[in-house]
């Protein structure tokens, strides 16, 4: 039984799942306008870590039929989760976390940090990649004014970090969040902006410009499917090299740990992205913003915010958010308005324990800027089960 409630709408059915969770009216409205255009079927799905978003609602999750919206998918094209376990304990950890957090911090390049050298030409899916990514150039080439390259293997900065944390059973994780960098965020503003073009020349009124559409059939549509398929992909092996690094950084003498391999369960997951699914005896357009596919059995992960717990979990499958959960706590503020409400000190008191970043650059990450992640977990306590908790012990951010 699905325990989500309606959200007031003049156009598709808006269920979400966020019982014990406040939504603020910003997120509603942006809600109820992405739910009165024509291409939305059957309904829109809400995931308990909603928050008003740049273009379209963060933790939304949008069926289509024939069409696409860009900026439901968003400028972070691909923007997820890679986890790995390991035969690490908390006994195995050194008294002091300060050392291994710094080989990390060397290890993955974060901030504003680039690789020097770019991956090897005998790496098969790279040239693939490059091939078709020069097919999307050859048609707009506008969008080859960066390095794609050169950020392949980055962290970045914002709300990307790496952690390492312990399980209920006191076992290592290495986990990080990170997406399509640079050459995302290109590709993304690029089509928004066609998008809203393509609108204005059809001459067609949308509640928000930002909800510009391209229709299946049209140069665009498939232009654009390309170049998000394409930036996804960049993503998953953008995770994939920095977790490589990762586990390289402490596996090195310089970390000072004993030997240790990777467990079995591995999770590397998207939540911002858009795939072709099949739900209700329909083909669909399913972007997930802010939402992790959640299928019978997929194994997904929902990070707390620095200092509160994390969660690799198991979907269920439940149709009604179209196999679908949360992909974090969600915002309750502007990262501006916690940078104006919360000091150094109410930082580091959140964060006790945790060997990370201190200072004023990172107070807008602060836990009180962020959800409880207990109510978000029991809002959608219908959607996944909890396969592991996890609590960070060493979070890098850039």
């Amino acid at each position: 039984m699905s325990n989500f409630e309606l959200i007031e709408s003049e156009g598709a059915q808006i269920k979400a799942w966020t019982k014990g969770v406040p939504v603020e009216e910003a997120a509603r409205q942006q809600l109820r306008n992405l739910a009165k255009l024509p291409v939305v079927y059957p309904h829109v799905a809400v995931m308990p870590d909603v928050h008003f978003g740049i273009g379209a609602t963060v933790g939304s999750v949008v069926p289509t039929r024939g069409a696409v919206i860009p900026a439901a998918v968003g400028v972070d094209i691909g923007c997820g989760m890679h986890a790995v376990e390991t035969s690490l304990t908390a006994t195995d950890l050194p008294d002091s976390l300060k050392n291994l957090r710094a080989q990390i911090e060397a290890a993955v390049p974060h901030g504003r940090a680039e690789f020097k050298t770019a991956p090897k030409p005998q790496d098969h899916a790279w040239r693939a990649m490059r091939t078709e990514y020069q097919e999307v150039l050859d048609k707009h080439p506008r969008l080859g004014k960066g390095n794609e390259v050169s950020q392949l293997g980055t962290l970045g900065g914002g709300n990307h970090f790496v952690e390492v944390c312990l399980d209920e059973r006191d076992r290592v994780w290495f986990m990080l969040h990170s997406g399509s960098r640079g050459v995302g965020n290109r590709i993304g503003t690029y089509f928004i902006e066609l998008a809203k073009n393509d609108m204005r020349r059809r001459g067609i009124d949308l509640p928000d410009q930002n909800l510009a559409y391209f229709m299946e059939g049209s140069k665009h549509f498939t232009d654009y499917v390309q170049a998000v398929g394409w930036a996804q992909q960049y993503a998953m092996m953008n995770r994939t090299l920095m977790m490589q690094a990762v586990v390289e950084a402490a596996q090195s003498k310089r970390a000072k740990l004993p030997a240790f391999t990777l467990g079995e369960m591995a999770v590397n997951c998207h939540h911002n992205y858009v795939e072709r699914e099949t739900h209700y005896g329909e083909e669909l357009l399913v972007t997930r913003k802010g939402a992790v596919r959640a299928r019978v059995g997929d194994l997904g992960i929902i990070p707390g915010s620095m200092g509160a717990r994390s969660f690799i979990v198991r979907g269920k499958g439940n149709e009604d958010s179209f196999c679908s959960c949360s992909h974090g706590a969600g915002r309750t503020m502007s990262r501006g308005e916690a940078k104006r409400r919360f000091t150094v000190e109410d930082h580091k008191r959140a964060t006790e324990g945790i060997e990370c970043r201190k200072d004023a650059n990172v107070i807008d990450e602060t836990p009180m800027a962020y959800k409880p992640i207990e109510a978000v977990m029991a809002a959608q306590s219908d959607l996944v089960e909890v396969v592991h908790e996890l609590r960070q012990v060493i979070c890098v951010k850039g």
